[in-house]
């Protein structure tokens, strides 16, 4: 009778492979035009020193001897000075080096070929034709190579959307946190849970089919539920994380906000380093909600200039400053610029009284609005002089004139940021809504799991979330959200 329990409890904790392993298993996902040969550009467009066009499929063997002839394959991995010709007319194109990855250890997990070639335009587009002119060969998709990779067990899809992050990454944190989920952190993280829930399911069933043979060890369902409730804790506490994830990926939304001639329009263009906003001592310059994305101290930011908050100004300005205010419930941190020279103002109360107060009284772990208060003009104060506002909360002297103080307010924000995006280096983050969605289904399974007296029922809960964990790596996902996550790559990728 064990033997049959471990048979079974084996069997279903069977897991994949190795993500790095060349004998992995396929994710069973089609590729489309299976078992073409596609050829592609892979480095950047525009003239450069090396171009690169790589091939992947059954014919690319073929392909590198038809612009090579009569020369044989080269060795495996090992670059060749060859000369390329036009393997119809047989006119000279480029003197390149060759590489001939044989499957499955390539990328792709197929055949492939690539030809570093010079950069030119006429190059390139010489040795395009002349690969389309061989038969059984034509031009990739976009992302088709990295599809091929995953659709052969050669990357996880959470690995996929990390290679397609670090693509886009424009930012030192965004650079980070791809690598790392290029590295396969979040896959390994969901692939432990998934093991988990294996062998609670595999309990399970066995508690099912063996429980009248009064054979088997006390306490096995005990065992079950307390690792479900200990995943379920774990599950929480990334899902509270999900939001910090996508921003990291996508931007956090910093408003810089205050009243008018605040110097808002000043420090929207030093942050962003070009003139962004128009600058002039006339107050209410600005009316409309100016953006621009930019690199905050390492992490990736929407900024957004905003009109000057006050009352009894014409309908123009009004609706300004509705926008602004509309923008400030949205923010995910607040930049609020007072005049360091006017703050016993009218208008620089009533701005802390009606949103630096109130946001201050928030509290930053409970996901709350953050909110960085700035005393710009601060060359117009006395050298050496007391702190011309003891009373104000936690603030930091600025000039956008002079830039005495930008280091410590990027030091500042580089804190707040970390906080508001999450940190790359404490562990895998959820980048993607449908992470957060396939974790709230596992979720919302061990709930059911919980509540249900009938271990039927039971099991399947455990399988369904199993299940949602399986989506997140790439296992059952339908044609329709690949399509959409190979879509964003580029041509030759």
């Amino acid at each position: 009778m064990w033997r049959r329990f471990w048979t079974l409890v084996a069997g279903a904790a069977r897991g994949p492979r190795s993500p790095r392993s060349c004998t992995r298993q396929g994710s069973g996902a089609p590729v489309p035009g299976s078992g073409a040969t596609v050829f592609a550009l892979s480095s950047g467009q525009g003239r450069c020193g090396i171009a690169v066009i790589r091939t992947s499929g059954p014919a690319s063997g073929h392909a590198l001897r038809s612009l090579t002839a009569p020369q044989d394959l080269p060795p495996a991995r090992s670059a060749c000075l060859r000369l390329l010709s036009h393997p119809r007319s047989g006119e000279p194109l480029d003197r390149a080096l060759v590489l001939w990855f044989p499957g499955p250890q390539s990328f792709t997990g197929e055949d492939c070929a690539e030809f570093h070639v010079h950069g030119g335009p006429a190059v390139v587009s010489g040795v395009l034709q002349a690969l389309g002119s061989v038969p059984g060969l034509r031009p990739a998709e976009a992302g088709e190579f990295t599809r091929r990779a995953f659709a052969h067990g050669k990357l996880s899809l959470t690995e996929v959307e990390g290679l397609a992050d670090l693509i886009h990454a424009e930012t030192e944190a965004q650079r980070r946190q791809a690598l790392r989920q290029l590295d396969g952190e979040l896959g390994h993280l969901c692939r432990a849970w998934a093991k988990t829930l294996t062998k609670a399911l595999a309990h399970v069933e066995a508690y099912i089919d063996f429980s009248e043979d009064d054979n088997l060890e006390e306490g096995v369902l005990e065992r079950v539920d307390s690792q479900v409730r200990e995943l379920e804790l774990a599950l929480s506490a990334h899902l509270r994380d999900a939001r910090r994830g996508q921003r990291l990926r996508s931007g956090a939304h910093v408003v810089v906000a205050g009243p008018p001639n605040a110097g808002k329009s000043s420090l929207v263009n030093l942050l962003s380093r070009k003139p962004v906003s128009i600058v002039s001592p006339e107050p209410g310059t600005t009316r409309d909600v100016l953006e621009t994305p930019v690199d905050l101290a390492g992490f990736p930011a929407l900024l957004s200039d905003t009109a000057g908050l006050r009352e009894g100004v014409g309908p123009v300005e009004q609706e300004g400053v509705r926008r602004a205010r509309e923008r400030l419930e949205q923010a995910d941190l607040i930049l609020a610029v007072l005049d360091a020279s006017d703050l016993a103002s009218p208008s620089s109360c009533n701005f802390l009284d009606t949103i630096v107060t109130p946001a201050g009284a928030g509290n930053p772990k409970e996901n709350s609005q953050r909110l960085l208060l700035v005393l710009n003009k601060s060359d117009l104060l006395p050298r050496g002089g007391p702190d011309p506002s003891p009373n104000l909360p936690p603030h930091l002297l600025l000039s956008c004139l002079t830039g005495e103080g930008l280091d410590g307010l990027l030091e500042a924000l580089r804190k707040e940021l970390a906080e508001v995006c999450g940190d790359p280096s404490t562990g895998p983050l959820l980048t993607r809504a449908r992470h957060q969605h396939h974790l709230q289904g596992c979720l919302d399974a061990l709930g059911h799991y919980k509540q249900t007296k009938d271990l039927a029922l039971a099991a399947e809960a455990l399988r369904l979330a199993r299940g949602h964990l399986g989506r997140i790596t790439g296992g059952g996902g339908t044609d329709e959200i690949l399509d959409i996550i190979f879509r964003d790559f580029c041509v030759g990728k």
